[in-house]
This record gives C-alpha cells, sequence and structure tokens, in this order.
C-alpha cells in the first residue's frame, strides 16, 4: 500500500527544513567559538583587550607580550590541556569522532563529551598551542546536525548526510570559505558528489559562512600585497616545485600521523603536557608566530618579514611544536599548520629561485605552495585549492598554478606513500 501524499512529502520538507537549521546552528557556533579564541588571546597575552574583534593580530599582540607573558600563557595551557584531556578519556563517555558518526546506524555523539573536547581545543590554541582550531567548530557542527536530524526524524542516511554537511559548514563559518567548506563535506567525509549531497553542502556552508560572516566581519584571512597577474615563470617554478612540496607533505602526514597514534590517554598525558607546553612557551620567546595554529607564520611569509635564518628556525620550532603536543596527549587540527608548512617550504624554495632568477614576489610562492602541501598533506586537493583562493581571495587565474603545483605534490606524496609505507 503506497503512502499518503503528507507522508511522502514530509520528508523532504523536513530535511530541507533540517538542512537550513543547521547552517544557522554552524554559523553561531562558529562566531561563538571565534570570539571565545579571540577573548582567551587577548587575555592571555595582554593585547588590545578594549577591543576584542579588533585589527590587532595575534602575532601583533604575542610580539608585543613580554617574555614572561608568554612562557607563562603555555604554562597555563600545559595545565588545561594536561588535566582537561586527562579528564575526558578517564571520566566521561567516550567520544564518538565525525569518520565514524557520518556511517549510516552509527551511534550519536555524547553532548557533554564533545562540548568539553571543543572547549579544550579552542582554549589550548587560544593560549598559544601549535594545534589548529578548524576541528572545534567541525566537531560542533556535526553534534548539533546530529540533535537535528534525529529530533525531526530523519532517515539513518539522512541524519550521516547531514553531520557530514554540519561538518563542512563549521569550517565554513570560523574562515569564511563556504565553497570549501561545502568540498570538505563531500570530498573528505562522503567521498561522492551526487546532487542529492552537493545541494545541502552548499546550502549549510554557504548560510553558516554568511551568519558567521555578520559577527566576524567579511575580511579575507590573508592580506597579500601584490596585483593579480601571474607569470610564465611562476608557471615552471610550480611544477618544479610540486615535488618537493610532496615530500614535505608526505614526511610532515608520517610525523604527525605517528604522533597522534602513540599519544598517551592516563596519567602520562598530563606529565607529557607539562614538558611540552613549557618547552613551546620558551621557543616562543624567541620565535613568537610559532604559538597559536600557523596563521602567523602564513602572513609573515606573505609579508617577507623572514630572513633565512629566522625562517629555518621557525620551520624547526613549529614542526617539533606541533609533533610534541600531539605526542603530549593534546588535540587540533592540522589544517592551518599544514598551510604554514607549505608556506615555509614555498618561500625557501622562492628565496633560492629568486636568487638565480630575482623578480618574483614572495608571496606569490606561498600562495602556489601552501595549498599544494595542504593537499598532499591531508589528502583534501579540492578543498586545499578553495581554500587558497577563499582565504586570500586572489583572481581565479592563480588557479594555474595553484593546480600544477597541487599535482605534482599529490602525485610525490602518493608514490612516497607506495613505496614506504
Amino acid at each position: 500500500m503506497s503512502q499518503p501524499a503528507s507522508r511522502r512529502l514530509s520528508q523532504p520538507l523536513s530535511f530541507a527544513f533540517a538542512c537550513l537549521l543547521t547552517g544557522v546552528v554552524a554559523g553561531i557556533g562558529g562566531l561563538i567559538l571565534s570570539s571565545l579564541l579571540h577573548i582567551i588571546q587577548h587575555l592571555a597575552y595582554g593585547y588590545s583587550t578594549d577591543q576584542i574583534l579588533g585589527h590587532v593580530s595575534f602575532l601583533e599582540g604575542a610580539t608585543q607580550a613580554p617574555w614572561w607573558r608568554r612562557l607563562l600563557a603555555l604554562c597555563v595551557c600545559a595545565l588545561v590541556a594536561g588535566l582537561g584531556w586527562w579528564y575526558l578519556w578517564q571520566r566521561m563517555r567516550p567520544l564518538v569522532g565525525i569518520n565514524q558518526a557520518v556511517r549510516e546506524g552509527a551511534p550519536p555523539m555524547p553532548t557533554g563529551s564533545t562540548l568539553w573536547h571543543v572547549l579544550l581545543q579552542i582554549v589550548t590554541v587560544g593560549l598559544g598551542s601549535p594545534l589548529g582550531r578548524e576541528v572545534a567548530p567541525r566537531e560542533l557542527g556535526a553534534l548539533g546536525a546530529g540533535h537535528i536530524a534525529r529530533r525531526l526524524g530523519l532517515s539513518s542516511e539522512d541524519v550521516a548526510l547531514l553531520i557530514a554537511c554540519g561538518t563542512g559548514a563549521g569550517l565554513a563559518a570560523v574562515y569564511n570559505v563556504p565553497l570549501a567548506g561545502a568540498l570538505f563535506s563531500l570530498e573528505v567525509l562522503l567521498g561522492r558528489f551526487r546532487w542529492r549531497m552537493v545541494i545541502p553542502a552548499l546550502t549549510t556552508s554557504a548560510l553558516a559562512a554568511w551568519i558567521a560572516a555578520l559577527g566576524l566581519g567579511n575580511a579575507p584571512q590573508y592580506h597579500l600585497h601584490m596585483s593579480t597577474e601571474t607569470s610564465p615563470q611562476l608557471m615552471i617554478w610550480a611544477i618544479a616545485a610540486g615535488p618537493l612540496l610532496g615530500l614535505g607533505a608526505y614526511a610532515f602526514s608520517r610525523i604527525t600521523e605517528q604522533a597522534r597514534v602513540s599519544a598517551p590517554r592516563d596519567h602520562r598525558l598530563f606529565f607529557y603536557c607539562l614538558i611540552n607546553f613549557p618547552l613551546i612557551g620558551l621557543m616562543g620567546i624567541a620565535a613568537p608566530s610559532i604559538l597559536g595554529n600557523g596563521k602567523p607564520i602564513v602572513q609573515s611569509c606573505i609579508d617577507g618579514t623572514f630572513t633565512l635564518p629566522v625562517l629555518l628556525m621557525v620551520l624547526a620550532f613549529k614542526l617539533i611544536a606541533v609533533w610534541g603536543s600531539l605526542k603530549s596527549g593534546a588535540h587540533g587540527g592540522l589544517l592551518t599548520p599544514g598551510l604554514a608548512m607549505g608556506a615555509i617550504i614555498g618561500t625557501l624554495a622562492g628565496m633560492l629561485w629568486n636568487s638565480v632568477l630575482p623578480g618574483m614576489p614572495m608571496e606569490a610562492f606561498v600562495l602556489v605552495a601552501a595549498p599544494a602541501f595542504l593537499a598532499a598533506s591531508m589528502r583534501v586537493p579540492m578543498t586545499a585549492l578553495a581554500l587558497g583562493l577563499e582565504l586570500t581571495r586572489v583572481d581565479h587565474s592563480w588557479l594555474s598554478p595553484m593546480v600544477l603545483a597541487t599535482a605534482g605534490a599529490l602525485a610525490t606524496a602518493h608514490l612516497c606513500r607506495q613505496r614506504w609505507s
């Protein structure tokens, strides 16, 4: 017997309403988390406390802060991370990760444990942890989407789809990257580009990015200074730099994966954090740009403010800081740290290129290298290219060198994994 017409219509209407509500929730969540991050940064480093969402960057604030304040902020970070994640693993309900939650029939993400995990990431990154902040809004978006879908009585297939869309919407909200957020849902979590998936992914990410931008502003994450014209010289450099970026991305992914797998969840976590984060604070006295998620490094590479010795020091310190934080049991994303590592390698390769054929602006190397490195290290080529465009707002003509470098980096990293993994 066929279902009544009202029943046949209720599911599509409920799903459409759930998509809109998910975008709103993810946007508000991204706005709240970003504001909380800024508040913690301003209070921890003592800069521009009268204007939390002002124009003073975290790098400026951390650089202006006295050395003891940088060290103190990371000591507090050690206590928060060590106690917070130990309590999560030992006393709270087990987490259900996003990759598990997007499977049909998966158990729901526990509200208390997930919110605790989200807040720990935002607080520690605000205090100076070198990991990315983007996992927290993704988890919050996924949590909200799951609650919405189940409350509206959607099928298990629709629940999984909406959780994937909420995850991408959370990413879109904090960085104002609606296309990259939608592509993340489709490319990473769903692995398919069907109309039934594309439309809700685009809708939720666009709505979330727009709502968050109402409070955070609509400025690009990274500020460029050059014209939007590319050159044949840059195209040649992109082809040559691709394999180098792929090698670096493979090494970075192996180092971070092994650190995560071997991270403790018992009492050792607390003691590891007590060693790791004060050490990062000491390194941050000499190189404040390594503090935080990696955005200061990318912008400094774009601005061309690093000398070669400082750049090499920042590369070593950032790699040690990311590895040590993951190894100690702290959690966070690798999106912005990956962009930072790509920017550093691109700058180094650019310096070598300009010593032979001078004339290319340093930010051109960064713009091409950073998304290529991210694409190869996290295996997200479409998302990485969209991020390269949306984070900087460059002209679409930059896609050609970006795609060439990304293709070379992906191929090299893939060959390395086949040979050595």
